[in-house]
């Protein structure tokens, strides 16, 4: 889509006007783009179909303004993944990874600052409601982005540049009941199992379907390894000091020999565990992590592989496979759905 915005240093005195009369007309833009989208009104949010991409209701008017605005810079670095799939922990160790030099260790702001406030998604973040943010310019380089979006549903700015995207993803099983979970606890009107199911299973759910979200990265991966690194929750969870160090790698840090023998990358990975974030009293609360957004303590629950075994009858596991199966045949890519058998898919 054509840009219509340009991120541009103005005047302290002329700067508040300017942004006015741009979210101004970002507004009138986004509510015009939405009346021609395809929406479905099941359940308590409607989702709306952007660039193949189904957002909820509270994602879509920030989303848009994102593809209308941001403005990306090749020193960014992007994590993408679909829902409930390990994307706070992964903030957390990006977050911690890149700023190693930066703070001292009884200073780390993962200690007293929610994972998801210190790397914002564009949609429901940082461009949230469709409002222009003011301050993309003042962030630290690099600047640190989140997005559940599809690859293809990212605007062309971010594709086009040189940014760097870490892609998580989790099995389907577990991020299933990952997700359900989320809902019960932040949603005003409790989700139906058997509901929330056939939707998934449908592709129509938030940031769905989940295949086109991540073969998409998936394949970019495999043609720009240099922009796209794919990871799995999975093999974070069965060697962390392992994939750590690809990280680094990829996002142009990485760990020193005397880093390494200082016991540094151990360090963060406890800092970074479920245990310790979870436990955090800036994690613990009931109080949402922004104005508008879930409920701090949501986002930790178990962090278990294999944990759908205790929540699915073997019909569902038997179907969800299934789908699996048939939506990335051929592609190469398979998942773990147990730490001890690595059964695949």
């Amino acid at each position: 889509m054509e840009k219509i915005f340009k991120n541009s240093k103005t005047s302290s005195s002329s700067s508040s006007s300017v942004l006015l009369n741009d979210q101004e007309e970002m507004n009138k833009k986004i509510e015009e783009l939405i009346a021609t989208l395809p929406v479905v009104s099941e359940g308590s949010v409607p989702h709306y179909q952007f660039k193949g991409c189904w957002y909820p209701s509270f994602a879509i008017r920030g989303n848009i303004a994102a593809d209308l605005h941001f403005q990306a810079q090749d020193s960014d670095i992007f994590l993408a993944s679909p829902p409930k799939s390990g994307t706070t922990w992964m903030k957390a160790l990006i977050f911690s990874i890149v700023n190693r030099n930066r703070y001292p260790p009884n200073e780390r702001p993962l200690l007293s600052t929610h994972p998801h406030i210190l790397i914002q998604f564009l949609e429901t973040g940082h461009y949230r409601n469709g409002n222009i943010p003011e301050n993309l310019d003042q962030l630290p380089k690099p600047r640190l982005f989140a997005t559940h979006s599809h690859y293809a549903s990212l605007s062309q700015s971010i594709r086009h540049s040189s940014c760097r995207i870490v892609y998580v993803c989790r099995n389907r099983l577990d991020t299933f009941i990952s997700f359900f979970h989320f809902l019960r606890l932040h949603e005003k009107n409790q989700p139906d199992m058997d509901a929330t199911y056939e939707k998934y299973c449908r592709g129509i759910i938030g940031f769905g379907p989940f295949w086109d979200n991540i073969l998409g990265y998936w394949q970019a991966s495999l043609e720009k390894p240099e922009k796209v690194l794919f990871m799995k929750y999975e093999d974070l969870k069965e060697d962390l000091v392992f994939e750590m160090k690809r990280l680094a790698d990829f996002l142009g840090v990485p760990f020193s020999v005397e880093e390494e023998e200082e016991g540094l990358i151990e360090e963060i990975s406890r800092l970074c565990s479920f245990e310790i974030l979870k436990n955090l009293e800036v994690n613990r609360t009931h109080k949402p992590y922004l104005e508008g957004g879930a409920p701090a303590n949501a986002f930790y629950r178990k962090g278990e592989v294999g944990d759908f075994v205790n929540h699915l009858d073997p019909s569902m596991v038997e179907n969800l496979m299934k789908i699996t199966q048939e939506k990335f045949a051929g592609s190469g890519l398979v998942f773990k759905y147990s730490i001890d058998k690595l059964q695949n898919s």
